[in-house]
This record gives C-alpha cells, sequence and structure tokens, in this order.
C-alpha cells in the first residue's frame, strides 16, 4: 500500500456513506438533510496543505453536498445519476493524471467501477463484502465520523508529510 500511496496525487470521495452516515433526512417540505463531521471537514484542509486535490463524485444530486464542497473549498463536485465513471475520467484529463495517481473512497456497490480504476481503494467499516474485498484499506471510523480523516492521515503520513502539514496547520489557525 505505502507505493500507492507515494504515487497518490487526488484522493475522490464519495459523498453518502463517507462524508455522511449514509442517511438522509427530509423534512415535511421534502428538504433534505444531512450530517457532516468536523473531522472531515479538517482532513480536506490538511489534505490541501499536504498537496492531495480532493474531489467529490456523488450518485445523487443533492445541494446540500454542494453547500458542503463551497465549504471545504472542494472545487471539483460531479453529482451524477448513473455511473460514475464519465466524471471519473473527467477528473483525469483535467489534471492529466493516471488512474495510479487517483484514490478512490467509496462505500457501495456503485463505487466499484471506480475501485477498478484507482490506484488506492478505501473504503469504511459499514461497506458490504463486495465493497470491502475490493479495498485496500477500511477505515476504522464509520463514514460521516471521521473516516476521511483517518485515511488523509494514513496518507500523509505514508507521505511523510504529516509533521509538516500539522505545523503550517497550527500555525495557520493558531491566532
Amino acid at each position: 500500500m505505502k507505493e500507492k500511496i507515494k504515487k497518490l496525487k487526488m484522493l475522490v470521495l464519495d459523498v453518502d456513506g463517507i462524508l455522511t452516515d449514509g442517511k438522509i433526512w427530509l423534512d415535511g417540505e421534502g428538504r433534505e438533510i444531512k450530517s457532516f463531521c468536523v473531522w472531515d471537514g479538517v482532513a480536506t484542509t490538511l489534505a490541501r496543505y499536504g498537496g492531495v486535490k480532493l474531489a467529490l463524485i456523488s450518485g445523487r444530486p443533492s445541494p446540500v453536498t454542494l453547500a458542503r464542497a463551497r465549504e471545504l473549498k472542494i472545487e471539483d463536485v460531479f453529482q451524477v445519476t448513473g455511473g460514475k465513471l464519465s466524471a471519473w475520467e473527467k477528473l483525469k484529463a483535467k489534471y492529466g493524471f493516471k488512474d495510479e495517481e487517483m484514490g478512490y473512497m467509496g462505500d457501495d456497490l456503485l463505487d466499484l467501477p471506480l475501485f477498478e480504476r484507482a490506484g488506492l481503494r478505501i473504503t469504511v467499516p459499514q461497506a458490504p463484502p463486495e465493497v470491502k474485498r475490493k479495498a485496500h484499506y477500511i477505515t476504522k471510523r464509520q463514514g460521516g465520523e471521521g473516516a476521511l480523516r483517518e485515511a488523509v492521515e494514513l496518507i500523509l503520513k505514508e507521505k511523510g508529510r504529516w509533521e509538516e502539514v500539522l505545523k503550517i496547520y497550527l500555525e495557520k489557525n493558531s491566532q
């Protein structure tokens, strides 16, 4: 896994089940509510400081996802219905990355085609067996409860960037 992480330039994320616990709440007006973990928000900043680009590919359009992406300064957001491969290919073309330079963090069957492409495949404990079998790493934390943070810390530590990134983060946020 170390060699896979060393090549990594971008980590692409599913949303529901990775950045959230997978539950979607609807109020009486049909407005969607999702819960996101602050630790995962910090992870997006740590990844940025560590030179790891992040992108979102969700299989479900949601204004809440767009709002969270803006908040986290994630500029590449794809909300698709159906397959996710075309969004993956657009990211590759935009940045000139190869599949082995891109990782994917997903939790369900719709994510399997991207697992076949990704150089690094990460999932969460609640993923079905078919996804877990294809993963290089299964986080200890559940989706929506710091799983992204765990993955980003693992990546930055394996790249030898953790101490440097932590120092930058603390300097910029301790004022």
